[in-house]
């Protein structure tokens, strides 16, 4: 290896998906051996990948396989994947989207807990994939606008259905049907890395109020135990009785009449999921939440906000003027940061290769891969 040339290895256990590998670099070719299909003794795994190559210059998504025959002795046969194969990545300081895609229908939730479910055929998101919605318009005054501009993430019901986290079920929302005009517009998109920082900013899609407060978000919130956070739940006063639009405006950091610009935080008792906690603070008495908004309030409309406002919230331990703590963790996989002081915000900026869902192989196959990058090419 020269001066400016870089690699790497590893080995992963397959999800039997599309697999996001992160390397401190964007490599120019990647190698990829199924230790599993090969303990098999190829036999039983008829047309599964044995081993891949790519090369930047072949294109993203693209890959030259090796699969195992279907007669005996298993011979590994040549093949050429023009997509689903492997691509490099460089998550960039901004949201970068997938192509959009129309939403065919939507159904309403069937209650305040149920999800709102959507047609999008051949939509190709897999569970746990975060996607922001544009228009969802029926028709100028109706259809489901309050939902556009926050990340979600996808339940995959189908290869032709999703479902994602919100109370569709009140009267201000109305199902999509017929395919919506694109004048109006109803349309997907997938947000490729959705978690440039964390724990970043959660979008609320419930409350449960009592002496403490659960708070459910529309996707991962990558919170732990002990993050300090804040609410920005937006006073958008809605008739009938003028009363606010999202509810729980108590719940706002600055909005304390005793103490004026004296914020007020809550503190993260339990992580109760990727898209929930339980915050120390009694909200008893405080106005219910409520995202049944109507759709004339959608232009300039803010949303129900958590943020994380404290010195430690990416999973580190205390700085005692030590050694720092080590690279912190994001959505379940460590980042490529060096060590860090403490801080609310982790830039989680990273690159790496995709490992498409043709070449994953089986739930809990074993991966062995190198990823390289080169001081010279010639192409």
């Amino acid at each position: 290896m020269g001066e400016y040339a870089r690699s790497a290895r590893g080995v992963v256990t397959s999800n039997g998906s599309m697999m996001q590998i992160p390397v401190p670099f964007e490599p120019q070719t990647v190698q990829i051996y199924n230790q599993t299909v090969y303990a098999a003794t190829l036999s039983g795994r008829t047309g599964a990948v044995a081993n891949a190559f790519w090369d930047f210059d072949m294109g993203q998504g693209s890959a030259i396989t090796q699969l195992v025959g279907a007669a005996t002795p298993y011979a590994l046969i040549p093949s050429y994947l023009a997509s689903g194969g492997i691509s490099a990545y460089s998550a960039g300081i901004s949201l970068q989207f997938g192509n959009p895609q129309q939403v065919q229908t939507s159904t309403q939730s069937g209650s305040s807990t149920a999800p709102t479910s959507f047609y999008v055929p051949a939509h190709g998101y897999q569970t746990g994939d975060v996607v922001i919605f544009e228009g969802l318009y029926a028709s100028a005054s109706t259809g489901m606008p309050q939902m556009c501009g926050m990340p979600f993430v996808v339940n995959r019901t189908d290869a032709d259905n999703f479902t994602v986290p919100w109370n569709s079920s009140g009267s201000n929302y109305t199902d999509l049907t017929n395919s919506p005009t694109p004048v109006l517009g109803a349309n997907v998109m997938q947000v490729l890395f959705p978690y440039l920082y964390a724990p970043g900013v959660s979008f609320i899609s419930s409350i449960a109020l009592g002496s403490t407060t659960t708070v459910t978000t529309t996707a991962p919130h990558n919170l732990v135990a002990g993050s300090e956070v804040a609410f920005r739940i937006p006073k958008v006063n809605v008739p009938p009785g003028n009363q606010p639009a999202w509810g729980t405006v108590q719940l706002n950091a600055l909005n304390d009449p005793r103490r004026p610009g004296s914020p007020i935080y809550g503190y993260v008792m339990t992580v109760n999921s990727p898209t929930s906690v339980t915050v120390k603070i009694n909200s008893s008495n405080f106005t219910a939440f409520n995202p049944n908004v109507p759709v004339k309030s959608v232009v300039g409309m803010s949303f129900p906000q958590m943020i994380a406002v404290g010195d430690i919230n990416s999973g580190g331990t205390n700085y005692s003027g030590g050694n720092l703590y080590p690279s912190p963790v994001v959505n379940g996989v460590q980042t490529i940061n060096g060590p860090g002081i403490s801080g609310a915000f982790v830039n989680n900026t990273s690159s790496g290769f995709i490992i498409g869902q043709s070449l994953s192989g089986m739930l809990n196959d074993v991966l062995y891969w190198y990823a390289s990058l080169y001081d010279y090419s010639n192409s």
